[in-house]
């Protein structure tokens, strides 16, 4: 009889085990994702070019360990007691940016716009403005709100809260107006300032032919998940600026499917500029 029941027990035990299994492949597969997500993050900025810099030292304090190198492995091995705050201080616009993205997940998402205008009509008046300020050269500089509230840069310019127009649109950037050289914000349906002022990118391996308000675009870009649209005023080119990447030479067409995927909420940033032109990005 007990060997029957130690045949049993040993039979059904792979299976008692099994949940115990799964819980360590969801754990290890959190991490990882994690992981990704960050390696994300980084890529593409200061921050990856600092990772590999802490990798080389890294290596270097373990090999002057095992060559006994003791004044080398010393030096290394006291520097590294900095090395968190240091760390903090140099990831800190990676740090924010992370905690910007966590907290525009859907548990804290808002209402980008309100029910009773249809996102088709305006997308349609800025797509009317853009079009007719490119023709006409009037420089231009939208930045669309979405997830992450810029209040401190409407605190910056003049507070209008006027429904959305692309007359109006217009009329602000008419050359010689007060509020011509600023940036329009416009939050959900209404355009909220004009006039303000926008941090400029960090940025310095962007073309040197591009002028205050590209750079102006590229830095509201970076700092938050703001969409910025760009005129020219020499070339009248359309230009627009997500997640700190500049996308040029658009036509109305491409630029209403971008807010298109803005105004439904699209979740991932780079994917509102088509493959068709993420070559043509510059940095």
């Amino acid at each position: 009889m007990w060997d029957g029941l130690s045949r049993l027990i040993s039979y059904i035990d792979p299976y008692i085990q099994f949940p115990w299994v799964i819980q360590h492949v969801i754990d290890i597969s959190i991490v990882a994702f994690v992981l990704y997500k960050l390696l994300l993050l980084i890529r593409e900025t200061r921050a990856e070019q600092v990772l590999k810099g802490l990798a080389i030292l890294l290596f270097a304090t373990k090999l002057s360990e095992l060559l006994q190198f003791n004044t080398i492995y010393w030096i290394l091995k006291n520097t590294a007691t900095v090395g968190v705050i240091a760390l903090l201080i140099v990831f800190q616009p990676e740090l924010r940016r992370a905690l910007e993205q966590i907290g525009r997940g859907q548990l804290f998402d808002r209402l980008f716009l309100r029910d009773e205008k249809d996102p088709s009509l305006l997308i349609n008046e800025v797509v009317r403005s853009v079009q007719n300020m490119a023709r006409l050269k009037i420089g231009a500089l939208i930045v669309i709100e979405r997830k992450t509230g810029i209040n401190e840069v409407i605190e910056t310019g003049v507070r209008i809260d006027a429904e959305l127009s692309s007359s109006l649109l217009e009329n602000i950037f008419v050359v010689n107006t007060p509020l011509h050289d600023g940036a329009v914000i416009i939050r959900g349906d209404r355009i909220a300032a004009a006039g303000c002022f926008l941090p400029l990118t960090e940025n310095n391996n962007i073309s040197k032919q591009l002028g205050t308000r590209h750079r102006a675009a590229l830095g509201i870009s970076e700092i938050s998940d703001a969409l910025a649209i760009v005129v020219s005023e020499e070339t009248g080119v359309i230009s627009i600026a997500v997640n700190g990447k500049l996308t040029r030479y658009l036509d109305s067409k491409t630029l209403k499917e971008m807010l298109k995927k803005v105004y439904i909420r699209e979740k991932e940033p780079r994917s509102f500029i088509p493959k068709k032109w993420r070559s043509r990005n510059e940095q």
